[in-house]
């Protein structure tokens, strides 16, 4: 199911044996767009601590009702390693976290890796990613609103982007995949797509929910093939490689 940043900020996250904070922002990952942490503000419980919760411990995520269920105890999120989410994430701050919950490195990568720290990370906050201007491959387009997560996978699946400067009132979602680069030191988000067909691109209504009949149209228009293709791609060519080994 699709959601975006802004109704999963505030959601109620609650533990085994009770409540644990509320979602503040989102961490992804820019270089293939998942979700890696929720940043959650635990109030008065842990002195308005902020804390990151891994979508590997969700259990369940209930938009209508406000609540996220995950796998872990409060003592458990009490104890987690204390990390400053007002800066930068770093490598060697994730393998305390990763480790501290038993959870595998999604690096994948030896020890070298982790001594690397923020340089081998590619974590943003959508917080912060939220209006950067959208530079196309000729000129710049738009800022990014939102961005749209399947909350099942806490992949993101689109950036809404708003195009007013251009277009007044129309806003139309970007693939990820189309990204080329993310630059923080000039806010922008670069993709490889032109003016004009993002210009032409179906046009999206937030108030609606978005089918796959109009995910189709975004992808023929742009003449790319969409993700769910891609996926089952990948998911053969590893089997194929585990049958193989």
């Amino acid at each position: 199911m699709f959601t975006n940043n802004q109704d999963l900020k505030g959601l109620v996250v609650h533990a085994t044996d009770g409540e644990i904070g509320k979602v503040v922002q989102l961490y992804f990952d820019d270089e293939i767009w998942a979700i890696r942490y929720l940043t959650v503000e635990t109030g008065n419980w842990l002195n308005d601590r902020q804390v990151l919760i891994s979508p590997l411990s969700i259990l369940r995520v209930d938009v209508e009702g406000k609540r996220i269920d995950v796998s872990l105890t409060r003592k458990q999120v009490e104890n987690s390693p204390n990390i400053d989410t007002n800066r930068p994430v770093s490598r060697q701050h994730e393998a305390e976290y990763f480790g501290y919950y038993g959870y595998p490195y999604y690096w994948g990568g030896p020890s070298d890796l982790v001594r690397k720290e923020s340089k081998s990370s590619h974590l943003r906050s959508t917080d912060a990613v939220s209006g950067y201007r959208i530079d196309a491959a000729d000129g710049e387009i738009g800022h990014v609103e939102k961005f749209i997560v399947d909350d099942e996978g806490f992949a993101i699946r689109y950036l809404e982007v708003a195009t007013k400067n251009w277009w007044p009132g129309k806003k139309v979602l970007l693939s990820p995949a189309w990204v080329e680069r993310v630059s923080w030191e000039e806010s922008k988000v670069f993709v490889a797509v032109t003016r004009e067909a993002i210009k032409t691109c179906p046009e999206y209504e937030d108030s609606a929910r978005i089918t796959r009949e109009y995910e189709n149209k975004l992808y023929f228009h742009y003449g790319r093939p969409p993700y769910w293709i891609e996926e089952v791609k990948d998911e053969r060519t590893s089997a194929f490689a585990l049958s193989s080994s």
